[in-house]
C-alpha cells in the first residue's frame, strides 16, 4: 500500500490509499479461503468447491467486496500512524477507477477524516487566576487521633446501670393496646444509646437499666411514620435486657502511641498525622491552582469544539458513572427509579462537563506542541511501573492489559500533564478577596414612654439546666422501634 497526503482545509484532512494487483490478488484469496466454507456448490462438498468454479457461478467479483473490506480494515490505522492523523469520527471513502476494481486490478481510494480543531494559542504563560487555599485544620488531627483511641478502645461487659454510648443487647414486643403488632419483636437486638436509630424517646427510657432488667418502653410513633397502621399511635415496647456493653478508651499518651503505631511518644504520633494531612491538603491546593489555571487558559483560548468529539466524551463519562455504580453492586435501571431520573437524562447532564473537558484536553495538547513537551520512554516504562504499583500486578499483566499501541495513549496522558505543570508552574495565583461586611445599623431604644403607657416589664432570667437531648431518628432495624 503507498499513502499520499493531499492536504487539510478547516478540521478536514483528506489522503489516498493505493493498492497494487497483487495485494488485491492476495486480500481476494483470502476472501475466498474465509467463506468457501459457507457455499455450496452441486457436485462438492461444502466448503470444498475450488475459487473458479464459485467465481464461474456467482461472478468473477463475487469476493471483491470482502476483500476490499479487509484491505482498508487492515490498511487504515496504518495509513494514519504514518501521516499522524487523528480522526474524531468514520471518514468518508470514495474509489478511483472502478473498472479496475472490476477487473481485479489495483486500486485507489481517497479518504476524508474530520479531525480535532486546532487552537491558535493566545494566552497561556503566566496567567492570573484564582485559588482559594484550603488550609490545615488542627480539629481534624484531634479527631484522627480520637478515631485511632476508639478503634483501640476495649469492650467490656457490665451489668449497669447503663449509660449513654453503652451497647444494650435485648429481646422486646411491642404492643399497641393488646395487641402485638407485626414487625415489632426483636431478639438479641444490638442498640447503641444515643445512636438515633430507635423511635424518639426509645432509647432514652434505657438509660440507667440493668442486666436482667424488664423494662417497659412507651413511646408514640411520629405521625409521619412509614408504616400507615402504626402512625401517631402510642405503643408499649416489653423490654429484657439481656447484656450491657461498654467502650472503655485507652489513655492518650506515650504507652498509647507505642502499641496503636510505630512512634515512641504520642508527640510523633500527632505530627505524623499532622504531616499526612498536610500533604493531603498541599494536593487539594495543587490540584486546585491547575483546574483554576486550566479554566483561565480556556477562556483566554476559545475554539468551536465539534459536536461528535463532546459526544464521544459524554459517552465516556456516562460509562464511567455505571461501572462505578456497578463495582458498588447498583443496576442503573434501579438507580434511576429511586433517583427519579432517566439513562438519556443522565447522558445529557455531561454534556457540559464533556465539553470542559474536551477544550482542556484540546489546550493542552496545543501548548505542549508549542513548546515542544514529550513523553520519553523513560516516562511511559514509569507510568507502567506506577500503574502497576497501583493495581498490585506483575508489570507483564499491565501490559498485556493495555494491549497494542499503548505506548501512543500512555505517551499523550503523560505529555498533558507535563503540559498542565508546565503552566500551572508559571501561573499567578491569587486568593479571591473576601468582600467586607457592611457594619450593622445601631440601633437607638427609646428612653421614653408615651403618656399613660405602661412601662414592659423587665425580663426575668431563670437558670436552666441541661439534658441530653432525647433521640429523634426512627428505626432502621424494624418497622417497630
Amino acid at each position: 500500500m503507498t499513502t499520499s497526503y493531499v492536504g487539510k482545509e478547516n478540521n478536514k484532512v483528506k489522503f489516498t490509499m493505493e493498492f497494487t494487483a497483487e495485494e488485491f490478488e492476495a486480500a481476494i484469496q483470502n476472501a475466498y479461503l474465509r467463506n468457501r466454507g459457507r457455499i455450496s456448490i452441486p457436485g462438492f462438498r461444502k466448503g470444498k468447491a475450488p475459487r473458479k468454479v464459485i467465481e464461474t457461478r456467482y461472478g468473477s467479483g463475487v469476493f471483491f467486496e470482502d476483500a476490499i473490506d479487509d484491505l482498508l480494515k487492515e490498511n487504515y490505522p496504518k495509513a494514519l500512524d504514518e501521516l499522524n492523523i487523528d480522526p474524531i469520527d468514520r471518514p468518508s471513502i470514495d474509489f478511483e477507477g472502478e473498472e479496475k476494481i472490476e477487473q481485479g486490478k489495483g486500486f485507489k481510494v481517497t479518504v476524508e477524516a474530520d479531525v480535532a480543531p486546532e487552537i491558535e494559542l493566545k494566552e497561556y504563560k503566566g496567567v492570573k487566576a484564582e485559588r482559594e487555599l484550603v488550609k490545615l485544620d488542627e480539629a481534624e488531627v484531634e479527631g484522627q487521633l480520637k478515631s485511632l483511641q476508639k478503634r483501640n478502645a476495649r469492650i467490656l461487659t457490665i451489668d449497669g446501670p447503663a449509660n449513654w454510648d453503652d451497647t444494650v443487647i435485648l429481646d422486646y414486643k411491642g404492643f399497641v393496646g393488646e395487641e402485638q403488632f407485626v414487625g415489632g419483636t426483636a431478639d438479641d437486638q444490638s442498640l447503641v444509646l444515643g445512636s438515633n436509630t430507635f423511635i424518639p424517646g426509645f432509647e432514652a427510657q434505657l438509660v440507667g437499666v440493668n442486666k436482667g432488667d424488664e423494662k417497659d418502653v412507651v413511646v408514640t410513633f411520629p405521625e409521619e411514620y412509614h408504616a400507615e397502621d402504626l402512625a401517631g399511635k402510642e405503643a408499649v415496647f416489653k423490654c429484657t435486657i439481656k447484656e450491657i456493653k461498654r467502650e472503655e478508651l485507652p489513655e492518650l499518651d506515650d504507652d498509647f502511641a507505642k502499641e496503636a503505631s510505630t512512634f515512641d511518644t504520642l508527640d510523633e504520633l500527632k505530627e505524623d498525622i499532622k504531616k499526612k494531612i498536610q500533604e493531603r491538603v498541599d494536593r487539594s491546593n495543587e490540584n486546585a491552582g491547575k483546574e483554576a489555571v486550566l479554566a483561565k487558559i480556556c477562556e483566554l483560548n476559545p475554539v468551536d469544539i465539534p459536536q461528535v468529539m463532546i459526544d464521544d466524551e459524554a459517552d465516556k463519562m456516562f460509562d464511567e458513572f455505571r461501572q462505578q455504580l456497578m463495582s458498588q453492586g447498583i443496576d442503573l435501571n434501579m438507580y434511576c427509579k429511586y433517583a427519579g431520573t432517566t439513562p438519556e437524562a443522565i447522558r445529557k447532564d455531561y454534556e457540559d462537563g464533556a465539553k470542559k473537558r474536551v477544550h482542556s484536553r484540546l489546550a493542552l495538547e496545543a501548548i505542549a506542541a508549542k513548546e515542544g513537551i514529550e513523553a520519553t520512554a523513560e516516562d511511559i516504562d514509569k507510568e507502567i511501573e506506577d500503574m502497576a504499583s497501583m493495581y498490585n500486578m506483575e508489570k507483564d499483566k499491565v501490559l498485556g492489559a493495555l494491549g497494542t499501541g499503548y505506548e501512543k495513549l500512555l505517551g499523550k496522558d503523560i505529555v498533558n500533564r507535563k503540559a498542565l505543570d508546565f503552566v500551572f508552574a508559571n501561573a499567578k495565583l491569587t486568593e479571591p478577596k473576601k468582600k467586607a461586611e457592611k457594619p450593622a445599623a445601631k440601633k437607638t431604644a427609646k428612653k421614653e414612654t408615651a403618656e399613660g403607657e405602661e412601662k414592659p416589664a423587665a425580663k426575668k432570667t431563670t437558670k436552666k439546666t441541661t439534658k441530653k437531648e432525647e433521640p429523634k431518628a426512627e428505626s432502621s432495624e424494624n418497622t417497630e422501634a
